[in-house]
């Protein structure tokens, strides 16, 4: 399952404003600094508009040419302000004209104007009642401004306290488009199974007649990366209604009561948009068992499941709103949410199949530039285990590596490098080992290759390399011909052989042990005692299963008692070790009978570092025959490896194995790392 890059969804409206946009809060309303733009252009226009309605066009002089002129009897008359010196007056010719000069002419220049008989006029002109009025009106009003601000930020962090209750829910509307059925990569059944969701909710009007009634909750398990949240908005966006979307953790707060509050404020919400989906995501951390855990339950948690809980029953079907949510945890839910007439519908998001990888890749790749050497089905085939979320890195990854390399498109090469860097990690070039260190890691990883390529049961080699990966120091990949779901107990046997294949190569061939095989034998062990006391695989024993301790989660499990005798113990310790001592034995047998293979083997990646399964086969075969020609030997239970035309093995498989450290697959799956360093210590063996 995958989802499309573009077109994004539809962003939520902002708190306040109408769902269309229109109204006092809506996209027509004028923003706030407009008053006080305004509020400028009244100031400017009460300081200035005086003078500038005032102004007349007169030519500027200076004093002294004025008083040249009135020598020369050109001025008729003088204007005199006493308040500023300012001259306005006029020539003979009518011309007006200003200059600036003292507040009060000299005698010499009075005695000029009365002999040139000039008439002078004093004027002290008194200001509007506005300009009297501004020095007093401006501490006021900035007095004034200052309180109002204080009070509106007053109001507004009360009224975030008072709004702290209101829910967090984003909500999308119908206006634009948005995520449907088309943007979601595989899952049919998952889809068929959920449209009745959406005929609901487009048709209510036919559920009606007949008397159906939809399931008021939906509730979408699977792994993480699968694609939930995706699936639930695509169902708003074929129905074409509201989808408001939260997750568990909003409803969470400081304050006591907040949860239940949002609850309420949500599912008021939702009745007012009147056909709707509630979409929760991660509802498990709200929705957890009442009254589990560490230290007691927790009040305000169980408070918010019980508003959920009542709210889920107070509204009828009818009314059109349906309720989704998604966990990947659905065994911590409370009994009383998963019950009818709630969450009464689970639906299960798998990981997807080949097919399904195969539609989530082109979704991906429909805007990326491929290689004609690129085989899509390949990729889907070699990457058994991933997620929608896993493949979408991994073709970002391939096409990171195309651009690091210059290249213009993204190549098979790409893509193997980038499996792997997903896989195992990032490739460690800086690391140097002695040429000692390179023959021992060189034997570890040829045994494990000539044990997996001979062995009838077991999977077929992919490619086998001594370059450190991640926290391997050297890698043995094993690709599956078939998605397998159930595995026999040859299958794991030969499983547990291969994982003894390095460490038994190294005491063959230099008589000791070293750490490089921490890891493989933390696997064997693990797989070797689920075989005895979980999955019946031993005649002592008999077919009885008991449950493995895992990590205290709920309350339940705080006090784990073991519930078999201590001679029970015993006796499966003892299976254990029997089962892991006879699968040494056959890896040392096969070893011994092969040794000019693995001789091969191991000498091809000290000149080499990397070979196929190809090459593999072909080495083992010029050991035992003495020659290349003839028929590769195909081993692995009579699977034949697929290969594409012009191209040798397997472009690209997934890292997950017998000792594959990291790998989440079932117990006996697809790849072999090793040797390790001895810290830090290997996690835990996968499930």
């Amino acid at each position: 399952m995958s989802q499309q890059s573009p077109p994004p969804p539809p962003p939520p409206p902002s708190p306040g404003r109408s769902p269309r946009g229109s109204g006092l809060g809506g996209r027509d309303s004028l923003p706030r600094w407009t008053i006080w733009v305004l509020g400028g252009v009244v100031l400017a226009f009460l300081f200035l508009g005086p003078s500038l309605m005032t102004s007349t066009d007169r030519d500027e002089i200076d004093y002294s040419e004025m008083l040249t002129r009135v020598q020369q009897d050109e001025v008729s008359e003088i204007t005199w302000n006493n308040n500023d010196g300012s001259i306005t007056g006029k020539l003979d010719d009518g011309t007006e004209f200003s200059t600036n000069g003292p507040l009060e002419p000299a005698e010499d220049d009075r005695a000029l104007f009365r002999e040139h008989d000039v008439k002078l006029e004093f004027t002290s002109p008194q200001g509007s009642w506005i300009e009297a009025l501004l020095p007093l009106l401006i501490p006021v009003a900035l007095f004034v401004g200052i309180f109002w601000l204080m009070q509106r930020r007053a109001q507004s962090q009360m009224g975030g306290i008072m709004s702290i209750g209101r829910s967090r829910a984003k909500t999308y509307s119908t206006e634009r488009p948005g995520t449907t059925f088309a943007d979601v990569a595989g899952y049919d059944g998952v889809k068929q199974e959920i449209r009745e969701v959406v005929d609901f909710l487009k048709y209510p009007e036919r559920f009606a007649e007949i008397g159906a009634r939809i399931p008021k909750g939906v509730l979408l398990v699977g792994p993480p990366g699968t694609g939930k949240t995706l699936i639930a908005r695509a169902v708003a966006g074929e129905a074409g209604v509201p989808f408001l979307s939260v997750t568990g953790s909003d409803f969470m707060e400081m304050f006591v009561g907040v949860g239940a509050s949002r609850v309420r404020d949500l599912f008021q919400n939702a009745r007012k948009l009147g056909r709707a989906i509630i979409f929760v995501d991660e509802i498990d951390s709200i929705g957890r068992k009442r009254g589990a855990g560490l230290g007691g339950g927790h009040d305000e948690r169980e408070q918010t499941l019980n508003q959920m809980l009542s709210e889920m029953d107070g509204f009828e079907a009818t009314e059109g709103i349906v309720m989704m949510a998604a966990t990947n945890r659905p065994d911590i839910l409370d009994p009383a949410l998963l019950r009818p007439g709630r969450f009464d519908r689970q639906v299960v998001v798998p990981l997807p199949e080949i097919d399904e990888r195969r539609a989530i890749l082109d979704v991906h790749c429909k805007s990326k530039r491929l290689a004609p050497d690129v085989d899509l089905d390949v990729v889907a085939r070699g990457t058994p285990g991933m997620s929608g979320a896993d493949l979408a890195n991994l073709v970002n990854e391939a096409a990171l590596f195309a651009v690091r390399s210059g290249s213009d498109v993204i190549r098979r090469k790409d893509f193997e490098e980038a499996r792997d860097r997903v896989l195992m990690g990032q490739r460690r070039d800086s690391m140097a080992l002695s040429d000692a260190e390179k023959e021992v890691i060189a034997y570890h990883e040829a045994g494990h290759a000539v044990c997996a390529a001979v062995l009838p049961n077991a999977d077929p080699v992919h490619k086998v390399t001594i370059l450190p990966i991640g926290m391997a120091l050297g890698v043995t990949q094993q690709l599956p011909v078939d998605e397998k779901h159930i595995y026999r107990q040859d299958y794991i046997e030969d499983s547990l052989v291969v994982r003894m294949g390095g460490r038994c190569a190294e005491e063959l061939v230099f008589g000791v042990i070293s750490t490089g095989a921490n890891n493989d034998l933390v696997g064997s062990t693990e797989l070797a005692r689920k075989m005895v006391s979980e999955w019946g695989m031993s005649d002592r024993v008999g077919p009885m299963a008991w449950g493995s301790s895992g990590q205290v989660f709920l309350g339940e499990d705080l006090i784990h008692t073991r519930d078999y005798s201590d001679e029970t113990a015993r006796v499966i310790d003892e299976e254990v070790s029997r089962i892991l001592s006879e699968q040494e034995d056959k890896c040392r047998d096969t070893l011994r009978q092969h040794r000019k293979g693995l001789d091969l083997v191991a000498r091809a990646l000290l000149e080499h570092e990397t070979i196929d399964g190809a090459e593999v086969n072909r080495l083992i075969k010029v050991g035992a025959n003495g020659d290349a020609g003839g028929p590769e030997p195909t081993g692995n239970g009579g699977e034949v490896a697929a290969t594409v035309p012009g191209r040798d093995g397997i472009e690209i498989g997934p890292d997950r194995g017998p000792d594959a450290p990291a790998a989440p697959a079932p117990p006996p799956g697809q790849a072999l790392a090793g040797p390790h360093p001895p810290f830090p210590p290997p996690p835990a063996p996968p499930t």
